[in-house]
């Protein structure tokens, strides 16, 4: 077994932990020593590793959608499902996180989306490339259902992938204000109807 190098372990503590605690609260409501204390990390150890807290969100925002880039991936190869099955399994799985905690979702493209982009320049490009991934990637499996025939729908698929990300974007916001998840069953509705996905 390769030992773990310190470094990457005490870098990724502080990133994680930041990242569930932003989730939580936003980035502006949240200091260094709250994270830092959380994480049982010395305020001299966190300017080791980031220069600022900006440079901090934007580390934190680029690890968050590596793994989430990697889970879409793991979901949208499933190899004995067909593309339609595997967008529907990526909607599910979007709304089962986004419903949990009373409709109070962890994803950072909804939680800090519109608060830093105003606030942080490089914060809101590590959200612009992390949100063109999941596009990117909605791009390739609609193509791929377009192919096997389990979806029909008009006009280009990346114009197509983008307007999915925006409506769950949007029901994810909407989940948040009205505490429900009336936003994705209507979200699911139109991604059916979208596609041209019957009803299981």
């Amino acid at each position: 077994m390769a030992a773990t190098h310190p470094h990457h372990d005490t870098r990724s503590a502080i990133l994680s932990v930041g990242q569930a605690i932003m989730g939580r609260k936003g980035y502006s409501a949240v200091g260094l020593a709250e994270i830092l204390s959380e994480a049982g990390v010395p305020k001299g150890s966190f300017y080791h590793y980031f220069g600022s807290k900006d440079a901090f969100g934007q580390a934190m925002v680029a690890a968050y959608f590596e793994e989430y880039l990697a889970e879409m991936d793991e979901i949208l190869s499933a190899p004995e499902a067909i593309g339609a099955d595997r967008l529907m399994h990526y909607f599910a799985n979007w709304r089962e996180n986004q419903a949990a905690f009373d409709c109070q979702g962890r994803c950072l493209a909804v939680k800090l989306g519109a608060e830093v982009s105003d606030l942080s320049e490089p914060m809101r490009l590590a959200l612009k490339s992390g949100t063109s991934g999941i596009i990117s990637r909605l791009e390739s499996a609609l193509k791929a259902a377009l192919v096997d025939g389990s979806v029909k729908f008009d006009g280009d698929a990346r114009d197509v992938a983008a307007l999915l990300y925006n409506l769950w974007l949007g029901a994810s916001v909407m989940a948040k204000i009205q505490r429900t998840q009336a936003p994705f069953e209507s979200a699911l509705r139109s991604t059916r109807q979208m596609l041209a996905i019957s009803e299981a």
